[in-house]
């Protein structure tokens, strides 16, 4: 399958679907594809070296010239940190609304693509073409301005692309979904509902920034000494409620953390908090008493070079948390980062600073939607397929079994690669296609199941050892060998020792013929190496021989 025909309409996902993050949908028809979402996600423990990741556009690389534009439905990293990475692979027009546009502009100076990459914002429920795909913004709630899903309308149907979303009735700030469009949509006749599946397997409503304002409020007030509070810096209704809660409560609010002061700029330029509480800087915060401050800090899921965690090494330049004062996680941790908010959280404890979490506190709201939420969407919109995207296979399955009981007569679980034919007839699978990951390793991007990073993982597990092997032309030792360990305990020098015995033993041994034969000398050096090291400590590091030829 080279085009979609002008009869058929494709879905395809490169990421997101099968995970949480890494957003990157494709919809294709009329020989053409439209993109949504280009997003990253974050490294694990695993990924040795690496602290970013995102999908592999191969397939949609090598028909760059059939992309009709990439369209963002918002400014969260996971739906557009990958455009500044890949954008160069595929040179294709971006489209964005404006927050997520000023977002990205400030991305692509970061990477010296300002001037490179054609971004065309795009207004608040605005509507406009790209090839075959007559696309509509549609207005939701999320833990972010401006995020959008999108009807994307074709000549097989329309389908609705959810995007991320809640239904918050008080947002506190951006306007309410839009649920006279979500509704006209199902009136007009969905063909399918491409939608969010983070939180199917929680009951209720995800709740409302508003109430999360006023229990922020309460908190502040019932602590002494400095209180520092960190939240996802993309969450600005809520940097804009532990603002207010530092005011009412007689303190001085103090931005630390670049993502912060970037995300309140991108949004006063265009338009929003233009009456957010003055904050005195950094350098000067430490000249005020320690119960008239109030640290607003990035760095809720541990990042190792937040201002959190700066606090909590006694690292930060010009602010400290000591015993006595309180850190407020208004946040929830996402998977994959227990262990790195753990040890965060014990960090400061070990300081004699007090932590709160949504644990003990009702100060997080997620911003995806809950079960009654999906439902009454689904109620709305009245879509003939539901597929779920947006979540780890367990949620997409638990979310097409809830589509069913919603009425929704096709569902399909597609997860990335899984080509999905979506009309005409029934939804099907049709095709499997490559969906590898990238890891952005310092300045460039490499496979994250390339032997760059599966030896970082060798490494990082077993341990390194070089021999050197002075041998003359016949293949006759002129010199012991010589051993050298990295990252292998051997503080007495016997396992180095056994190596070279086993060695120079491998070098009495050989053949003639494998005497003057390199590859073969280096294999039997390399076995070596690996059986003394297997003997002795069970592990069988990453080998290196070098034959010297004198």
């Amino acid at each position: 399958m080279t085009v979609p025909s002008n009869d058929e309409l494709l879905f395809l996902a490169l990421g997101g679907a099968g995970e949480i993050g890494m957003n990157l949908n494709l919809y294709g028809t009329a020989g053409k594809w439209l993109m949504v979402d280009l997003g990253i996600g974050f490294a694990d423990s695993s990924m040795a070296g690496v602290e970013v990741v995102m999908p592999d556009p191969e397939f949609i690389v090598e028909r760059r010239g059939d992309l009709v534009g990439i369209v963002l439905t918002h400014a969260h990293e996971d739906h557009l940190g990958a455009v500044a990475d890949l954008w160069p692979q595929l040179k294709a027009p971006v489209y964005a609304t404006p927050f997520a546009a000023s977002v990205l502009k400030r991305k692509l100076i970061d990477a010296g693509l300002r001037d490179q990459v054609p971004v065309t914002e795009i207004p608040l429920r605005g509507k406009f073409s790209l090839g075959p795909f007559e696309l509509e913004m549609i207005t939701m709630t999320h833990s972010i301005l401006e995020p959008n899903a999108m009807a994307i309308r074709t000549k097989f149907g329309t389908i609705f692309h959810t995007g991320d979303w809640k239904i918050d009735p008080e947002p506190l700030l951006g306007d309410l979904t839009d649920e006279a469009m979500l509704k006209r949509i199902g009136d007009e006749g969905a063909l399918a509902m491409v939608c969010d599946s983070t939180n199917v397997f929680v009951e209720g409503e995800a709740g409302s920034e508003s109430t999360v304002r006023k229990n922020l409020e309460a908190l502040v007030r019932g602590h002494a000494g400095r209180v520092a509070v960190t939240c996802f810096a993309s969450n600005l209704a809520r940097v804009e409620s532990i603002a207010l809660a530092a005011v009412a409560a007689g303190r001085h609010p103090v931005l630390s953390g670049r993502a912060l002061t970037r995300m309140l700029e991108s949004a006063q330029e265009c338009g929003y908090l233009l009456d957010f509480p003055e904050c005195v800087p950094e350098k000067q915060a430490g000249y005020l008493p320690r119960d008239k401050v109030l640290f607003i800090c990035t760095g809720s899921q541990g990042e190792p070079r937040a201002a959190m965690s700066k606090l909590a090494g006694g690292e930060h330049r010009d602010l400290v948390l000591e015993a006595g004062d309180t850190a407020i996680f208004s946040s929830r941790v996402i998977p994959g980062n227990e262990h790195s908010v753990g040890r965060l959280q014990n960090a400061l404890i070990a300081r004699g600073v007090k932590v709160i979490t949504d644990r003990e506190a009702d100060i997080h709201v997620s911003g995806h939607p809950a079960r009654d939420e999906l439902v009454r969407v689904y109620q709305w919109v009245r879509p003939k397929i539901a597929l779920p995207v947006h979540g780890e296979v367990r949620h997409m399955m638990e979310h097409a079994e809830l589509a069913k009981t919603c009425q929704v007569p096709e569902t399909i679980v597609a997860p990335n690669g899984t080509l999905v034919r979506l009309a005409p007839g029934p939804a099907e699978i049709i095709d499997h296609v490559f969906s590898g990951r990238l890891a952005r390793d310092g300045d460039t991007l490499i496979p994250l199941d390339g032997e760059s990073l599966r030896e970082r993982r060798k490494l990082l597990w077993n341990g390194a050892a070089a021999a050197t092997l002075v041998v003359d032309k016949r293949g006759k030792p002129l010199a012991p060998p010589k051993v050298s360990l990295r990252g292998i305990d051997d503080a007495d020098g016997e396992l180095q020792e056994a190596i070279e015995d086993a060695l120079a033993e491998m070098l009495a041994d050989l053949k003639s013929v494998e005497r003057t034969d390199d590859r073969r000398m280096e294999e039997a050096a390399r076995q070596a190496v690996r059986r003394v090291v297997r003997a002795h400590l069970g592990k069988k590091p990453l080998t290196d021989v070098h034959i010297v030829r004198i």
